[in-house]
């Protein structure tokens, strides 16, 4: 399943614009302040019903596979999903990645998670 990084950030945002901006030093006009540009990734879950994964931006550069626990705060049960070194390297580059969560322990069921990040 591809997904374009629009229709992935229209997703999280219910279709509205996400803007990934923070606040940065100094203040008024000419001073020098301004929006600083935040780093972040976020994920679309598939027959999601409570789940949540939360990837760390500084997790991009690992050199060995990463593994997320998506259960969240409001499911009774967990999955998880695995990142190679080479996906990671493609969320870093901007692209969407999509795995399969583990089976569910009590029905076997599974769920497709689409992955993006924003890096500036």
């Amino acid at each position: 399943m591809d997904i374009s990084r629009k229709d992935f950030v229209e997703a999280l945002a219910g279709g509205s614009t996400l803007l990934l901006f923070g606040c940065g030093g100094g203040g008024g006009y000419g001073g020098g302040g301004g929006m600083t540009q935040t780093s972040s990734c976020g994920a679309t879950i598939a027959g999601n019903h409570g789940h949540e994964l939360t990837v760390a931006v500084a997790d991009l550069d690992s050199t060995t596979a990463k593994t997320y626990d998506i259960q969240g705060s409001n499911t009774t049960h967990t999955h998880t999903v695995t990142f190679s070194p080479a996906q990671l390297q493609q969320l870093k580059a901007g692209t969407v990645v999509t795995v399969t969560s583990t089976a569910s322990p009590i029905d076997g069921h599974t769920h497709s998670v689409a992955e993006s990040c924003v890096i500036y």
